[in-house]
């Protein structure tokens, strides 16, 4: 049995022109300690996804199983980045992060909370920033608090939504690569799923990529297995047949699936998709 199981999952929402069905019999398996990233372009659901793994959100149908539990809200042994960085702005780096301490440990000592925060803040490269405010902040600054208050709870699962979209190229970067290390600890490996829109941070960072067939309502494509071993960086991506094997793979999978949605039923018109920016990077769904 996988750590992760979805089975059966749809999802639909009320709208001014009737029932708007965005997910249709969503199947999934995530192993323990595997990375999983599902990819999708804008609109395709993949947020609605996201949030019914983690428990935000109640399906219309289907189940989500985690650990042999099935998922009826969100669980205290998980961790959620959103893209927005969701951070209080009257505190400092350090009290945003020992909040989600303090959830997660409630026995622990204030002291012993605030020692964890710190010592997840220095793991991501902020400890002379534990005293600022997130308006005292950069975006890239934010969004590694944000990775340090989910860390620091230590979750056996991490749900990421479009966790570097904000950011510019030199900061995702960087935190791409802090993401991975952190993810990838031999002492207690995290099981993660993300969503993004972003073929190469796909690759770059996962285990498993999924794509998401885009309706409405949508379902989940085949899964393209990346074999390539750790650390790795987008210049090596660049020029590894490993990796353009699972690049051409996804983008033939999501490529498709824009050309049934977007084709008219008179023509045989097509749509190009870019690895690069623009149809399959962007703005998240």
């Amino acid at each position: 049995m996988a750590f992760l199981e979805v089975r059966g999952l749809s999802k639909s929402f009320p709208s001014p022109a009737g029932v708007r069905h965005v997910l249709r019999d969503v199947t999934l398996d995530v192993d323990h300690g595997e990375f999983v990233s599902i990819v999708g372009t804008m609109g395709s659901g993949k947020s609605t996804l996201l949030s019914l793994l983690a428990g935000l959100t109640s399906p219309d149908a289907g189940t989500v199983v985690l650990d042999g539990t099935p998922v009826a809200g969100v669980r205290g042994d998980e961790a959620f980045v959103f893209q927005n960085y969701s951070l209080l702005p009257w505190f400092s780096a350090l009290e945003n992060v020992r909040l989600a301490v303090k959830a997660a440990f409630p026995a622990e000592s204030p002291a012993d909370q605030k020692r964890r925060a710190s010592r997840a803040l220095e793991r991501v490269g902020l400890g002379n920033a534990l005293d600022r405010k997130p308006r005292q902040l950069s975006g890239g600054m934010r969004q590694r608090v944000s990775l340090a208050r989910a860390f620091a709870t230590e979750p056996r699962v991490l749900f990421l939504d479009e966790p570097f979209g904000a950011l510019d190229a030199l900061t995702r970067d960087a935190l791409q690569q802090d993401l991975a290390q952190l993810c990838a600890g031999t002492e207690r490996p995290v099981t993660t799923v993300m969503i993004t829109n972003n073929v190469e941070e796909a690759i770059l960072l996962s285990d498993r990529i999924v794509p998401i067939v885009t309706g409405p309502p949508a379902s989940l494509g085949a899964s393209i297995v990346v074999e390539l071993e750790r650390p790795r960086t987008l210049t090596q991506l660049a020029h590894d047949e490993q990796a353009t094997h699972a690049r051409a793979h996804v983008v033939a999978a999501l490529t498709a699936s824009m050309h049934r949605r977007n084709r008219p039923p008179s023509t045989g018109s097509t749509t190009a998709l870019s690895t690069t920016e623009p149809a399959v990077s962007g703005k998240p769904a």
